[in-house]
């Protein structure tokens, strides 16, 4: 199998404030082709570092991709920084000034001397196309390794690795074993809780590898199978045991991880929520506390939403609640606005406001004051209604006061999720008043 390391060039990367998403994309895209992304760095724009990144990354792996520092501005060096370390020197590519020049043309710009910079390319390179942006991409061969160089621009580096690198590497042979990931989706369960429902289903000595991430919209659980065809033909020829196809073992972790699973085809949450309201042609209202609309953000972003979500209404302070739901002031003054009660209250009120099919409402601690021994910061409660039914689930999340907000719109739509869900035998799962979960 092919190894890889991803270089990301950018001083500004180091100083936050930008995410890196080449490295993102380029490592799920090779994993795709069957090249194992090995190692990742971040380096700033400086020759000495790039040049020593490069350096370090040859001797460990056979390809190394890089992105960024092929501008032309000063401080975009990545060209020179491989010219010095392979000792191939730069030199000027007539199709790369072309094609330089045909796009500033076509926008009725003249091609500046940095610009042109841009067209000496590291001796021997081969030229990858750029059809989005000015900056081409190039390849060099430099001890029997392949170095790798694209821009910065995300949407130009998708381009480049659609259109040119990749028809080059699988012209070049080096696609010959795939790696499959597939990611089932959670809300529910602590990473702990699947680790210990997975941890002895899949064999160690399988073709398959568990990978849980844990994040305030859940676990995403991975499933991955990494190995080449004339591998898996000997360990299937070898092997007294019949092979479990991909699918096979999806299932079965769906099945053991039941209800909380709530997709595996790549789905947010709130497409999944979104596909059930429009498939039962159900209209919902939303009041919401603690996370100041957040619910009904992520909802509308979904296209087609207007055919289901109806209103929202941000009832931040008590008066609020009073005003714009109907919330009692007795039952405030008696049980506190973060209480079951309310949580119940708050979505009846805006159902029979709104005379939509169901209410969904959120009040909680988000932090980082304001909590009590008895109401302690993470504490949300969720509540829905529809004409004929009430629910309120208590939660108890942990995390900065994003992170909560964030678990609590993703609690909101999963308790939403569950009770559109067809009824099983063994209930919806978020009964009455039901109990306080930890997560």
């Amino acid at each position: 199998m092919i190894t890889a390391e991803i270089i990301a060039v950018g001083s500004e990367l180091l100083l936050g404030g930008r995410v890196d998403t080449n490295s993102l994309f380029l490592s799920e895209s090779l994993a795709e082709q069957g090249i194992e992304v090995r190692f990742k760095s971040v380096v700033g724009d400086d020759v000495e570092d790039i040049g020593a990144a490069v350096t370090n990354a040859v001797r460990r792996v056979e390809l190394v991709l890089i992105t960024g520092g092929l501008g032309p501005t000063v401080d975009d060096v990545t060209r020179e920084a491989v010219a010095r370390v392979t000792g191939k020197p730069l030199r000027l590519r007539p199709r790369a000034l072309e094609s330089i020049t045909a796009r500033l043309q076509s926008a009725g710009r003249p091609v500046s001397e940095n610009q042109r910079r841009q067209a000496f390319l590291p001796t021997g390179a081969i030229l990858l196309r750029n059809p989005s942006g000015i900056a081409p991409g190039f390849t060099v061969q430099w001890k029997r390794r392949r170095i790798v160089c694209l821009p910065g621009v995300s949407h130009e580096v998708h381009r480049i690795w659609q259109e040119s690198l990749l028809p080059g590497l699988r012209r070049d042979g080096l696609l010959s074993s795939a790696i499959e990931t597939r990611t089932i989706h959670t809300f529910g369960l602590l990473e702990s809780e699947i680790d210990s429902r997975l941890r002895e289903f899949i064999p160690s000595a399988s073709a398959f590898h568990l990978g849980l991430l844990a994040s305030p919209l859940g676990v995403s659980v991975s499933l991955t199978r990494s190995e080449t065809t004339e591998r898996r033909q000997a360990r299937e020829k070898n092997s007294r045991q019949p092979t479990m196809s991909f699918d096979d073992l999806m299932n079965d972790v769906i099945i053991r991880l039941g209800q909380n699973v709530f997709s595996s085809d790549g789905q947010t949450m709130e497409e999944v929520v979104g596909q059930s309201l429009r498939a039962r042609k159900f209209t919902i209202a939303l009041a919401e506390s603690c996370t100041g609309g957040l619910i009904a953000h992520r909802l509308t972003q979904v296209p087609g939403s207007s055919t289901y979500v109806d209103r929202t209404v941000v009832c931040y302070s008590n008066r609020a609640k009073i005003e714009l739901l109907g919330v009692s002031e007795s039952l405030l003054k008696k049980n506190g606005a973060v209480s079951a009660q309310v949580a119940k209250a708050m979505a009846q009120g805006i159902r029979t406001r709104s005379k939509v099919d169901v209410g969904l409402s959120v009040t909680g601690i988000a932090g980082p004051g304001g909590g009590t021994a008895h109401k302690p910061v993470g504490l949300v409660y969720v509540g829905l209604a529809t004409s004929k039914e009430s629910h309120t689930k208590a939660f108890q999340f942990h995390g900065e006061r994003e992170a909560i907000k964030l678990r609590a719109s993703q609690a909101a739509l999963d308790v939403l999720r569950r009770w559109l869900r067809p009824r099983s035998p063994s209930g919806s799962g978020i009964g009455p008043d039901s109990g306080l979960k930890y997560l």
